[in-house]
């Protein structure tokens, strides 16, 4: 069940909740919570020559790993708005989104993420920040494939490759 596999008590009312594989529930107050996915945003940022923007994750999970910049929403944000503050947060540049490439489900810290990626054009200019060590950009043949902090982005970044080359 992930999320609620530790769940024992209500963080309500401090009462036994009950759980399945979908949600945790107290039957003294009424409290139910849903193991839902996180929504975050990234993008596969690109420059005007056609690299590619990694990061290299400064805290775990995956630490050490090339990441795509991004992150998770804030409750009520639109996910555009969340990829353009997550971007501009770990580069210090506001991404131009072009397209939306697709969404999967990443398994990260005990939880599971849903992924909302774009390809986005982004200033060759930038600078590590938030979590990040360093920002390096990388052409298709540069990419280090075996060095990815999560399994969807080998898929994320060869659908980018091939939505840029039919643009």
């Amino acid at each position: 069940m992930g999320f609620l596999a530790e769940w024992k008590y209500c963080p309500r009312c401090g009462s036994e909740v009950t759980r399945d594989d979908e949600r945790a529930s107290c039957s003294s107050c009424g409290f139910v919570a849903y193991a839902n996915s996180v929504p975050g945003a990234e993008a596969v940022c690109v420059d005007a020559n056609g690299r590619v923007l990694l990061g290299r994750r400064r805290l775990p999970p995956s630490e050490g790993l090339w990441d795509l910049p991004g992150g998770f929403l804030h409750e009520g944000e639109h996910p555009e708005d969340a990829l353009r503050r997550e971007v501009e947060e770990e580069t210090g540049r506001v991404p131009e989104p072009l397209e939306f490439l697709g969404m999967w489900n990443e398994p990260y810290d005990g939880r599971v993420v849903l992924c909302l990626t774009w390809l986005a054009r982004l200033d060759a200019d930038v600078q590590a920040g938030d979590d990040l060590a360093e920002l390096r950009w990388f052409s298709r043949d540069e990419i280090p494939w075996d060095e990815l902090a999560f399994t969807h982005y080998a898929p994320a970044l060869l659908f980018a490759f091939e939505r840029q080359q039919h643009a």
